[in-house]
């Protein structure tokens, strides 16, 4: 079983580390629970008034960074304080994605099609979900069995497609025309901010690249049991919410 940190002494840590800081936070799994659907996630109930109140701090950054597109994040209400970044980086609340090009456009389509497909063999409960540069094959609802042999045969059929690369995470694929991940997102925010630390508090497979591009001075943080190279961990939204209601009193 993991052994979970102390959500007062990650903050204490926070708090000491040189600034401008950075606090980057993954939406499903860290603020909001998990639920089997996308548009049905809430943020834990006074999530919302403690990340605006992190963002408030002087001499820190607070930037949500979600798989999520933009416009899917819209239904949480992060306020004007808050960095909004989704799709893994490519697309943010103050910067458009760039169009996709005619190649990616074909790409997309093709992927379509593939997740369409694994959606018919996955049976009830499987739904494709489709962002600007990727689709998404959400399974979590479906056959205990079917869902994931759908996930394994659409993975095999992306394989022969020039191009795409794909993210898996619980009970979800994710098909891309374009390449992004949440960690070159992050690191380019914090250059551009010109931050002293980074900070950043995931729980899926997808937070693992931006773990892996912090520097050695950085704070990782997982949420949940999952394998991770973060060095710390948090047990649910629950442990985040106390981290950083925490963080804003050590001000």
């Amino acid at each position: 079983m993991a052994s979970y940190d102390v959500p007062v002494d990650i903050a204490r840590l926070v708090a000491a580390s040189p600034r401008p800081l950075l606090v980057g936070l993954d939406v499903d799994g860290v603020l909001a629970p998990i639920v089997d659907h996308a548009d049905d996630a809430v943020l834990l109930a006074g999530m919302g008034r403690a990340v605006d109140a992190v963002a408030r701090l002087a001499d820190v950054y607070v930037a949500v960074v979600s798989g999520r597109s933009v416009a899917g994040l819209e239904q949480f209400g992060f306020g004007d304080h808050v960095q909004v970044i989704g799709s893994h980086g490519m697309e943010a609340r103050d910067r458009a994605m760039a169009p996709l090009g005619d190649e990616e456009r074909t790409l997309l389509q093709r992927l379509d099609d593939a997740m369409v497909a694994a959606a018919d063999r996955a049976g009830d409960g499987a739904w494709v979900e489709r962002k600007p540069a990727s689709v998404v094959l959400h399974v979590r609802q479906a056959d205990e069995a079917a869902g994931p042999a759908a996930i394994a045969s659409l993975i095999d059929a992306i394989t022969t497609i020039d191009g795409a690369t794909t993210k898996a995470g619980s009970g979800v694929l994710e098909a891309f025309a374009r390449h992004a991940d949440k960690g070159t997102a992050l690191v380019e925010l914090g250059r551009r901010l010109a931050v002293a630390t980074t900070v950043f508090v995931g729980d899926d497979v997808t937070d693992e690249d931006a773990f892996a591009q912090l520097s050695p001075t950085d704070i990782a943080i997982k949420v949940g049991d999952a394998d991770t190279i973060a060095l710390h961990r948090l047990c649910d939204p629950a442990a985040v919410l106390v981290l950083l209601r925490s963080l804003q009193e050590s001000r």
